[in-house]
């Protein structure tokens, strides 16, 4: 009974809190696209955002600091914290840019380039095993591939229009919400630089963790360090004081981004990193594409362009064989540690 409820909260617990987690963000990604075209700066945004996530985990650091089975926060383990809420924030400011240029839908289908980037990174690191003569290994790299051929294929090529958007929805905007008249290409240029950020972040991440195993008081830490980033940018970036005034959907999507995307995302990403490591968080992103399609559709009155399904076909083939490979992988690393273990369960009698 043990054994299975460790299998549950190993295993089962993490793929549903980051599917669950990876498609709330989705939904936050439009209002926040909403918001922005309706005057919202993402300046502001994310210094608000910042500061609620902030606020929502301070307790955090009090808890641990009275905990005695973590070790005391030492200035090299803050200053990991630091690097990480450096690269967090940075990528945070050019993801925000990005889709406020583009789509939430550019955003999910570039996002696929962090299982590919992630996977490299993890062998520079030695966090992942590769061997050439293995079928796991080389799925792994042919489906690597395949992720980056497609988000580069979404972000040069837009292409027509398969499905306008000349019918009425009830459930959507006014027409101002179309992302017809963004800057596709420079919004591309922003994410790409965002997904080329969050596999380092991970990767930071996890060796936080090994050193400082507490989910909240990292993400508190770290949140603190992005919003000092982003009140600086904001600072920079933004002359008219009246851009800090956020209202309607501004103010909901300030308040669901900072409770949802600041808060709850990192803590979901930090506890599975922890577990799974940063290739298995990095493995979800794909399945944000086909919602993020469908919620620019009906919310923003994006068309689905033929750029989006022919990047989403390929990168999904690419995920696929990437899942493939790692599942194949781990199944020969757990016969050969079977096989290992094996003698040492058997009574052998010295003499025969």
């Amino acid at each position: 009974m043990a054994r299975r409820s460790c299998e549950w909260y190993v295993e089962v617990l993490p793929f549903i809190a980051m599917v669950g987690i990876d498609s709330i963000v989705v939904g936050v990604y439009t209002m926040f696209k909403a918001a922005t075209l309706r005057g919202l700066s993402h300046h502001v945004f994310l210094v608000y955002a910042y500061a609620l996530s902030a606020l929502l985990l301070l307790p955090a650091p009090f808890m641990s600091y009275r905990s005695r089975a973590l070790p005391p926060l030492s200035l090299a383990i803050l200053a990991k914290i630091g690097l990480l809420g450096l690269i967090g924030g940075l990528a945070q400011i050019m993801g925000y840019a990005g889709i406020s240029l583009s789509s939430p839908t550019l955003g999910s289908a570039l996002s696929n380039l962090t299982p590919a980037l992630t996977f490299i990174l993890a062998i520079l690191f030695r966090m992942e095993k590769v061997s050439l003569k293995r079928k796991g290994s080389q799925a792994k790299i042919i489906g690597t591939a395949l992720s980056i051929s497609g988000a580069f294929v979404v972000t040069l090529y837009k292409g027509p229009p398969i499905i306008s958007t000349a019918l009425k929805w009830p459930l959507s905007f006014d027409p101002l919400l179309s992302a017809s008249s963004s800057n596709w290409l420079l919004g591309g240029i922003f994410l790409m630089a965002e997904y080329i950020l969050v596999p380092l972040y991970y990767i930071v991440l996890a060796q936080v963790m090994e050193d400082y195993p507490a989910e909240l008081t990292v993400t508190f830490f770290h949140n603190m360090c992005g919003c000092f980033i982003a009140a600086v940018v904001a600072l920079v970036a933004e002359h008219d004081t009246n851009a800090w005034r956020v209202s309607d959907i501004g103010l909901a999507s300030v308040i669901c981004s900072g409770l949802f995307t600041q808060c709850l995302r990192n803590c979901v990403h930090t506890w599975a990193i922890r577990l799974k490591g940063p290739f298995y968080v990095a493995m979800f992103k794909p399945a944000s594409v086909v919602i993020a399609i469908i919620m620019g559709f009906f919310f923003l009155g994006d068309a689905i362009h033929l750029g989006s399904l022919i990047s989403a076909t390929i990168l999904s083939i690419g995920f696929c064989i990437v899942m493939w490979g790692k599942a194949k992988e781990e199944v020969v690393e757990e016969s050969v540690e079977s096989g290992f273990e094996s003698p040492s369960f058997q009574e052998v009698p010295l003499l025969r």
